[in-house]
Formats: structure tokens, C-alpha cells, sequence
């Protein structure tokens, strides 16, 4: 079943992943032109914390819309309780 999407978290989302796209590219030719380690581990780094900020988009619009309307459907609840402790144990491993 598909539920509506918050269009204003799908925009920062997409923002984020362009950005993400953008800082990949830029590593990837980086390396290529083999710059100095640390930067190249400074680059990465910073490309981790975008993801972890795409990873707060996707969970927010997740919960704001699909988490939402699973509480409100019979038998909803558990699916949503099992999928969240999915996400959190793939984010911790």
C-alpha cells in the first residue's frame, strides 16, 4: 500500500542526496589524482555525515507518514514495531 509522501522532507531529501552525489564525485576524482590521505579521509568522513543526515530525512518522512498510518490499520502496529527495530539494528551494526 502506498501512503502520501511529505513532500517538504522528500525536497531536503533529495537536496541531501544531490550533495551526496556532489561530495562522492569529488572524492572519487580525489583519489584519482591521488590528493594527500588525511584529506581523502576528511572528505569521506564529511560524506558519512550526510548520510547520517539522509538517514534522519528518510526515518522522519517515514515515520510522519507510512509509521502513522501502519498505528491506524488493524495489525499495523507490529509491522511498524519490526520494521523500526530493523532500521535500528542495521544503524548500530
Amino acid at each position: 500500500m502506498h501512503h502520501p509522501v511529505d513532500q517538504k522532507i522528500k525536497n531536503r531529501t533529495l537536496h541531501r542526496a544531490k550533495i551526496l552525489q556532489g561530495q562522492f564525485d569529488g572524492l572519487i576524482k580525489a583519489i584519482d589524482e591521488e590528493v594527500y590521505c588525511p584529506t581523502l579521509l576528511e572528505q569521506s568522513l564529511s560524506i558519512q555525515r550526510s548520510l547520517k543526515s539522509l538517514n534522519g530525512f528518510l526515518l522522519e518522512n517515514h515515520l510522519r507518514s507510512h509509521v502513522k498510518q501502519q498505528m491506524q490499520d488493524e495489525g499495523g502496529n507490529e509491522k511498524a514495531v519490526k520494521e523500526l527495530i530493523r532500521i535500528y539494528n542495521l544503524s548500530n551494526k
